[in-house]
């Protein structure tokens, strides 16, 4: 494994631990998947440049559309959770409630 793929790979796991651990805030849970979608970016273009394949460059640009779709679905839901809840924290989102 070069220098390369283990930052990479350990920049994706310290960005699933962060998901995983600090989800007490939406906002924090919203930057880890977008580090964790940015880190699949990067990797995918390195891959695309290692291998010299021109079939591979339209896989970066499908998923940062998907990236940015997520982004702007997330952070609607953020301001929506926000307006009615008063707050992003996750322990006061009860689906059980109307």
């Amino acid at each position: 494994m070069t220098l390369t793929h283990y930052a990479f790979s350990s920049s994706y796991f310290m960005s699933f631990l962060g998901l995983i651990f600090y989800r007490k805030h939406l906002l924090s849970a919203l930057l880890c998947l977008e580090a964790m979608m940015l880190i699949l970016f990067m990797s995918m273009c390195l891959w695309g440049l290692i291998l010299a394949s021109t079939v591979l460059s339209a896989g970066p640009m499908i998923l940062l559309a998907f990236s940015a779709c997520e982004a702007s679905a997330g952070l609607a839901l953020l301001v929506a959770m926000s307006r009615t809840h008063g707050t992003d924290r996750l322990k006061n989102l009860s689906l059980l409630r109307c």
